[in-house]
């Protein structure tokens, strides 16, 4: 049975942002499919810069990491960042053994990401 990853995406002038709304992301197809959704929504909205709001993820898989990293690369060629809002502690550590803490910026909370990187 395929679990499906809730998203919601927006923008807020030329920042996008991609909010998961499911506790865990884990299921491959799952996340293959919201990869494919990201992608269009960058496709579409052309964003310089991309929030990705863990605010309700409790547990996230390898995929997750290997996700982020194809957005950073689609974001960069354009001269774009993503940046990572609301990760719980636990998830962070994530990041933070496999050094990827230190190619993303991490926020607080969705809104102080949002200030941050529209003024700069």
């Amino acid at each position: 049975m395929d679990k499906m990853v809730e998203l919601e995406m927006t923008t807020e002038g030329s920042i996008a942002v991609v909010t998961f709304k499911s506790g865990c992301v884990s299921d491959v197809e799952a996340i293959s499919t919201a990869g494919r959704q990201i992608k269009a929504f960058i496709d579409e909205n052309h964003p310089n810069r991309l929030i990705f709001d863990f605010g309700e993820v409790k547990f996230f898989s390898s995929q997750v990491l290997g996700l982020l990293l194809d957005m950073r690369a689609k974001l960069q060629r354009g001269g774009g960042e993503v940046v990572i809002s609301a990760i719980n502690p636990q998830l962070h550590r994530v990041f933070k053994i496999t050094n990827l803490d230190k190619i993303f910026r991490f926020f607080e909370d969705k809104q102080s990401a949002i200030k941050t990187v529209s003024t700069g």
